[in-house]
């Protein structure tokens, strides 16, 4: 199915690895050009990847999002190499890197960080990019959240609560810019195997005795069969089918909506 969006600039923040590499990787191959918004080191391999694989542009932008100034130069940046930007999808995040149950094993100051990346950066980049939006009267903003956000995960208070803030914030957007043609929407993707799902379990696995203990595998595969009633991982390319498909035209009645990706783990009535 063509999802008609060759040619349209899109602009994924943290697309240099996981999930949000999984959808930079999709927008190209259905011909829009690439917009990598990251700060890691091997962003411009990533992005010159990306222009040999699918034969599109692809610009590399090195930017905080904690840094709402940077995230702004990125946004001119683009607006005058490219031309305007139809879809931004911001996919940055991480997690405390600390087994948070209870919560008061956790100190407050563990949560600054995690609130910067997760929830500031998701702000700082819709003021940066929406006025734009609104002003074009066309494209969308998706964020990607977690179903942590929606159960209130004991594994990582601060990275649950940040995401919640994510959902709630982009409902607020959702209803701002209605009016202006342009869409909000949220994904939660559930058991996904990348580097920060890889964290928690490493959270875990450093407060347990050797008796208790778990490989990744094996951890990850006893919580999928608890809390999934599919009982299956979920794959950064089932995700970035679904940000496609948002930003399409054919999702042009959807906004405001929280889509999981997480074998079941959330179900809503």
């Amino acid at each position: 199915m063509d999802m008609q969006l060759a040619g349209r600039n899109v602009v994924v923040v943290g697309g240099a690895a996981g999930i949000g590499h999984a959808i930079a990787s999709a927008f190209a191959a259905e011909k829009a050009r690439i917009v990598l918004i990251d700060i890691a080191p091997n962003l411009e391999a990533v992005a010159v990847d990306i222009r040999r694989k699918y034969d599109v542009k692809a610009l590399a932008i090195r930017a905080d999002v904690t840094d709402f100034e940077e995230m702004k130069s990125a946004a001119s940046r683009i607006d005058s190499e490219l031309g305007p930007c139809s879809h931004i999808i911001y996919t940055a995040g991480l997690g405390s890197g600390k087994f948070g149950f209870p919560f008061w094993n956790l100190d407050p100051s563990d949560w600054d960080r995690v609130w910067r990346v997760n929830m500031m950066g998701a702000v700082h980049t819709a003021h940066a990019f929406a006025p734009a939006l609104a002003e074009a009267r066309d494209g969308s903003l998706l964020f990607l959240s977690s179903v942590a956000g929606q159960i209130g995960s004991q594994t990582d208070p601060p990275y649950s609560a940040a995401k919640a803030a994510v959902i709630n914030f982009a409902h607020c957007a959702a209803k701002d810019l209605a009016p202006f043609g342009v869409r909000v929407n949220v994904i939660c993707p559930g058991m996904v195997r990348t580097a920060l799902n890889r964290s928690v379990w490493q959270a875990w696995s450093a407060r347990q005795s050797d008796a208790q203990n778990m490989e990744y595998e094996e951890w990850a595969q006893d919580k999928i069969a608890r809390v999934a009633p599919l009982g299956q991982w979920q794959e950064p390319e089932e995700i970035a089918a679904m940000a496609v498909y948002l930003a399409s035209p054919y999702a042009k009645n959807i906004t405001g909506q929280t889509l999981n990706v997480d074998g079941g783990q959330v179900m809503h009535s």
